[in-house]
């Protein structure tokens, strides 16, 4: 074999080997960037899922305790147990305002605190500080509260603390009443219920979500914080 011969055999051999591993990194870097793209969460332990639903379904039942936005009679419900230093969970807040702006009418957002205490130490204090916007001004004050922290807050904890108050009164509450409030720590017990609730649910990291059909009685997790697009489909999915 000539010399030319031997370099057109080689250069053959590496050319279709430079292309087996192109095709095989393009689609194992798909894959993975798929993977990452529905799979955006804060876990406070080594799990693989969101939520692991069990056997008790106490997390279902909607009452006057909780906090809802969009329709309280429509059938299709989307419960988040959320914590407000979470960064997935800031993103996927602003899916669910898009989600409540698309749908209107057909859907109801309940909001439940899962402070992630061991990763975001300044959460849980956040919890019962949008409790006391609540528990001042009603409802529109606590989503109002939710909306400012997610807006303002850098997440993983760079939220300072001292500010909640001017946060607060930015939104119409009353700086010296909200104070008392958080100082006298009353809203602590709503913000554990909350959470206890979620662990009953299943849930082991943030954003926990679940989506369910009041009517037909289904029921869907949700896997972290996921674009609007895939939410969409699960719920056209679960409406029928």
């Amino acid at each position: 074999m000539t010399e030319q011969n031997q370099n057109l055999k080689y250069y053959s051999v590496s050319s279709k080997t430079a292309v087996i591993i192109f095709i095989t990194f393009f689609i194992v870097s798909f894959s993975f960037g798929g993977l990452v793209g529905r799979i955006t969460y804060d876990w406070p332990l080594n799990n693989n899922d969101v939520a692991q639903p069990k056997t008790n379904d106490e997390y279902k039942k909607i009452t006057d305790k909780d906090h809802i936005r969009g329709n309280r009679n429509a059938h299709i419900v989307l419960i988040e147990y959320s914590d407000l230093e979470c960064p997935f969970c800031k993103v996927f807040h602003t899916t669910l305002n898009q989600m409540l702006s698309v749908y209107g009418d057909k859907v109801m957002l309940v909001y439940r605190h899962f402070p992630l205490d061991s990763r975001h130490s300044k959460a849980r204090e956040e919890a019962e500080a949008s409790e006391c916007a609540a528990k001042i001004g009603g409802e529109d004050k606590f989503w109002a509260f939710i909306d400012k922290i997610f807006e303002v807050t850098p997440s993983n904890n760079g939220l300072d603390l001292l500010i909640l108050p001017t946060i607060a009164e930015q939104i119409g509450i009353n700086k010296s009443d909200f104070e008392t409030c958080l100082n006298s720590g009353e809203t602590a017990s709503i913000v554990e219920n909350n959470y206890q609730s979620g662990v009953s649910a299943g849930v082991n990291g943030t954003p926990g979500s679940f989506i369910l059909n009041l009517e037909t009685g289904t029921s869907e997790i949700i896997p972290g914080a996921v674009p609007f697009d895939q939410l969409k489909i699960a719920i056209d999915r679960i409406s029928q």
